[in-house]
């Protein structure tokens, strides 16, 4: 399998892809069950608390299944790299297919939309998320959420499967449209001055914003771990993380 493993767990992958022995997979499902809930909880930190966590693990489990399925083990690739490309695929696509995003949600996010571009014409300048609920008479903190959940329904719909129906591309964190086409030099300028402003961006944030952006995207934890090492509450760590995410927006649907 690309990389060592113990006699036990390879007894089981033999089991499995020999016989499609059920116990065998039941235990392999058992040892990689630690992934669908790395990524369950990675996703729902970006989701409104309408979504139920128990859910997204079922998504997460039909990822793993699929991988364990369809994994070659003569592959030089580690089982956990496959998986994890397997169960982000299959969370996403479960979210994109059930419309998780509300109506409500989405009526709010216009509205806060409309307000944005209001303000910003009155004030020659991007408004803070505290004007924008001023004028909107809402909590600050609701702003912020409809904010990121509008963000992360547009990653959604860029993760488009094929347009052709095929499906053996399907790979990664999303699904991918191979470019048959060599990138154009423009485009290549404009995505590098696009993440140039975006890394600009972050560097204007608050130390503590900085570092919850940097330990969540970059270092891949959770927020309940990044609680940990800062010494906050989870539901801090979500707070600080939404407005950062506010901040950013702009830039971030350029970059998207």
């Amino acid at each position: 399998m690309g990389t060592k493993i113990s006699p036990l767990e390879q007894e089981l992958w033999n089991r499995w892809k020999n016989t499609q022995d059920s116990e065998a997979a039941n235990e392999l499902i058992q040892n990689y069950m630690y992934l669908v809930n790395y990524h369950v909880e990675r996703t729902i930190s970006h989701l409104p608390s309408s979504v139920m966590k128990d859910d997204l693990k079922s998504l997460g489990l039909l990822g793993l299944y699929d991988a364990l399925k369809k994994f070659d083990l003569e592959r030089d690739l580690k089982f956990d790299t496959y998986a994890s490309f397997r169960i982000r695929g299959a969370i996403i696509d479960g979210l994109r297919k059930e419309d998780w995003l509300p109506r409500s949600i989405r009526e709010k996010t216009k509205k806060i939309e409309q307000v944005t571009q209001k303000l910003e014409q009155r004030f020659q300048r991007q408004p803070s998320s505290e004007e924008i609920a001023t004028d909107l008479e809402m909590p600050v903190q609701e702003v912020e959420s409809y904010v990121r959940d509008a963000l992360f329904s547009n990653m959604l719909s860029i993760e488009e499967k094929p347009k052709d129906g095929s499906s053996h591309h399907k790979e990664g964190i999303g699904y991918t449209i191979p470019d048959e086409s060599s990138i154009q030099p423009d485009n290549h300028l404009v995505k590098h001055e696009q993440y140039k402003e975006l890394a600009d961006s972050i560097k204007g944030l608050k130390e503590n914003e900085q570092m919850i952006i940097s330990l969540f995207y970059q270092d891949g934890l959770t927020f309940t771990e990044i609680g940990q090492v800062l010494g906050l509450t989870t539901s801090r760590i979500s707070q600080i993380h939404k407005k950062a995410i506010f901040k950013l927006r702009h830039t971030l649907e350029k970059a998207l």
